[in-house]
């Protein structure tokens, strides 16, 4: 696992870029315009990510695909699930903590778009793993 201080620094970048990319687009487009924009501004600043990743159910000795996908996934450990919602509902933030909590990671991001300031559409969530 890696350090918190790592995690932290890169929980950092992931915010900075969002909000790049949000007071350069406004709100108002489909969410896939963003995840886009997004990869491209975070892969620029060094971090690895994946969209759409598959993440499979596991059960007892299988894993099922059952279609599941995660928004986008940074550094191997931070999850982002984007949003052009009305307003974030607590659905919402169930699946973001389902997809922490089967992937095994500490912290997830839920980015709503659709707001005119992106800092008011932010949520943080934190798996605890213990």
């Amino acid at each position: 696992m890696a350090k918190t201080s790592d995690m932290e620094s890169t929980a950092t970048t992931i915010v900075d870029s969002a909000i790049t990319v949000h007071k350069a687009l406004g709100p108002g487009l489909l969410e896939s315009v963003y995840q886009k924009c997004l990869e491209f501004e975070l892969t620029n600043r060094g971090l690895s990510v994946e969209c759409e990743a598959v993440l499979p159910i596991r059960y007892k000795a299988i894993e099922i695909d059952a279609g599941y996908r995660v928004d986008m996934i940074v550094a191997g450990q931070i999850i982002i699930e984007n949003k052009t919602v009305e307003k974030l509902l607590p659905i919402h933030e169930a699946q973001l903590l389902t997809y922490l909590k089967m992937k095994d990671c500490r912290i997830g991001f839920l980015f709503n778009w659709n707001v005119p300031l992106l800092k008011d559409g932010i949520k943080r969530l934190v798996n605890d793993l213990r």
